[in-house]
């Protein structure tokens, strides 16, 4: 399985690319947790 590159928009997470979300090898998926679900970038202020 080749991974592809995608473009990030200006808001995205980098981490899963906007998804909000990690596709697991073995199946399922995992809510990332930099951005906690949401897709979007977090501001730590």
């Amino acid at each position: 399985m080749a991974l592809r590159k995608q473009k990030l928009k200006s808001g995205d997470c980098p981490y899963c690319i906007g998804k909000g979300y990690f596709q697991l090898l073995l199946g399922g998926s995992e809510t990332c947790n930099s951005c906690n679900g949401s897709g979007r970038k977090t501001t730590n202020t």
